[in-house]
C-alpha cells in the first residue's frame, strides 16, 4: 500500500524529489544552495524539503555512498532521525557534515538519501542463561575475531 507524504520545497530551485520504482527504495536529497567548507569546518547543509511523514513512520537520513568520495564530508550523526512530529511548516531537514577536505558542494548536489520506516514495535527483552541460536563464532556479519 502506498504512502503519501505532504512536502514543502523550499523554492523553486530544488529539484523535486523522485521515488524510482524497481531501482531502490531509498530516495536521493540534495543540497539547497552552493556551499563552500573549508578542511576541519562544520555545517548544517540544508536539504530544502520540509514533510509530513504518515503517522507511525520516520525518516532515516544518511549519506549517499559516494558523498565521501565526491566532497569529502561525513555526516557528523551518521544516520539522521526524523520523526512524524517534525513536521512544520518551518522543519526544514538538514544533513550535519564535517568536512575533511577543502570543498564545494553545488545547489542541487545530491549528498543524501532516505528511505522511511515503521516505528519499532515495543518489545521486551527475556533474560536467559545461554542462547540456544547457532553460534557464528566471529563478531557482527564476518563471522572472524
Amino acid at each position: 500500500m502506498k504512502k503519501t507524504i505532504r512536502i514543502q520545497y523550499l523554492n523553486d530551485n530544488i529539484k523535486r524529489l523522485e521515488y524510482i520504482d524497481g531501482k531502490s527504495d531509498w530516495i536521493d536529497l540534495r543540497a539547497a544552495e552552493d556551499i563552500t567548507l573549508k578542511k576541519g569546518e562544520f555545517k548544517l547543509i540544508p536539504l530544502g524539503v520540509a514533510m509530513q511523514l504518515p503517522e507511525g513512520y520516520e525518516a532515516h537520513v544518511v549519506p549517499r555512498s559516494s558523498t565521501y568520495k565526491n566532497f569529502g564530508i561525513i555526516q557528523t550523526n551518521h544516520m539522521g532521525v526524523i520523526d512524524e512530529t517534525y513536521a512544520g511548516p518551518n522543519d526544514w531537514w538538514y544533513m550535519p557534515v564535517y568536512a575533511l577536505r577543502d570543498t564545494q558542494i553545488a545547489l542541487n548536489d545530491r549528498v543524501a538519501q532516505f528511505r522511511i520506516m515503521e516505528h519499532q514495535p515495543q518489545i521486551q527483552f527475556e533474560e536467559c542463561a545461554r542462547l540456544e541460536a547457532p553460534d557464528r563464532g566471529g563478531i557482527g556479519s564476518t563471522g572472524k575475531n
